[in-house]
């Protein structure tokens, strides 16, 4: 067997199926073979994302907090990717409660299901929001996990992650062939929700172009426009992830995501240039408990095999014309 040989096809429930992320996986699993059943409530994600696949996939449409529900989609698998959560940045101010009921109710609910069936391997999404401000950056996967403000509704995210992966680990230490976990790392790409900055910066440049038809326009920012982010796109991404989940270590922790840092005065910059227009940039108040810098350092996922190939301004080309093309699915609340 060579160092980075596939493992063999199986059968895996992917938990939060319709999302972004989940879907793109869904897809990838089911085009190289695999038998794939999707939990998911669709209270966020989309079918529509999974169109192509929807004859090849047992769909369970359920709560990932249904813990028969969840226990059921287990049954007869040889995989677990569990991935459901509340994301977006919105819902950590607006939702905290729905935030940690979801992830700690679901984490608990996918690691007994697991144990009641037999399932051999278990793959967990965590989030880059477990250390909020890193000490180091680029950041590897033994930075210190914070919670710095727990009056802060902004720390419900990160919090249920931190649990989830202390439960992960622990659960995981009996019982498994094989449990890992995963931090995803700023994923982007067409359809990746509507609650993110790529998003809210497409349909802000937008609707201000076609209010400014002419000159430069007055983009506003939240902050100085010097916070970076290392943003990958979703194909990268889930060639990362499937590295994880063939070649990952028992117990195994991994960034994924790329080391390409942008400031967020240059990613507004590069979308309203895409609509052929020059920014002027507006700087506002920041919200409290953001974070000025964040980029993970990827030698473990780089030791799978794993290289990122798609750059910040091709993988914006296709987001961004997906969300002009789309903007009238926006919801109405958002």
């Amino acid at each position: 067997m060579t160092k980075f040989e596939r493992r063999l096809k199986g059968s895996y429930l992917v938990t939060g199926g319709a999302g972004f992320i989940g879907a793109a996986l869904v897809k990838r699993l089911v085009r190289e073979g695999n038998t794939v059943r999707v939990l998911d409530n669709v209270s966020r994600g989309h079918m529509r994302r999974l169109s192509e696949v929807e004859s090849q996939i047992d769909m369970r449409v359920a709560d990932i907090r249904d813990t028969e529900a969840v226990a059921d989609a287990a049954r007869g698998m040889d995989a677990v990717i569990h991935l459901a959560a509340v994301n977006g940045t919105e819902f950590f101010y607006s939702k905290p409660e729905s935030v940690l009921d979801v992830g700690v109710r679901g984490m608990l609910a996918v690691l007994d299901a697991c144990r009641r069936h037999g399932v051999g391997d278990l793959v967990v999404a965590s989030s880059s929001e477990v250390y909020q401000t890193p000490p180091v950056v680029p950041t590897d996967e033994s930075a210190p996990l914070s919670v710095p403000d727990v009056m802060n509704p902004r720390y419900s995210y990160g919090g249920s992650k931190i649990i989830s992966e202390l439960l992960t680990i622990n659960y995981g230490r009996t019982g498994f062939r094989r449990v890992c976990l995963f931090r995803p790392h700023n994923v982007y790409g067409p359809d990746m929700g509507w609650e993110h900055v790529i998003p809210q910066f497409a349909l802000r440049a937008k609707a201000l172009v076609e209010a400014t038809p002419k000159g430069p326009i007055r983009f506003p920012l939240q902050g100085n426009g010097r916070q970076t982010r290392a943003f990958i796109h979703i194909h990268d991404f889930t060639d990362g992830l499937m590295a994880v989940i063939e070649r990952g270590a028992h117990l195994g922790l991994y960034h994924i995501g790329t080391q390409d840092e942008v400031t967020m005065g240059e990613l507004a910059a590069i979308v309203v240039k895409w609509f052929d227009r020059e920014a002027e940039l507006v700087y506002t108040a920041a919200p409290v408990g953001g974070t000025s810098r964040r980029c993970p350092h990827i030698g473990r996922l780089r030791a799978l095999g794993f290289s990122p190939k798609v750059g910040l301004r091709e993988g914006l080309a296709d987001t961004l014309s997906w969300y002009v093309q789309h903007a009238h699915l926006q919801p109405v609340s958002s």
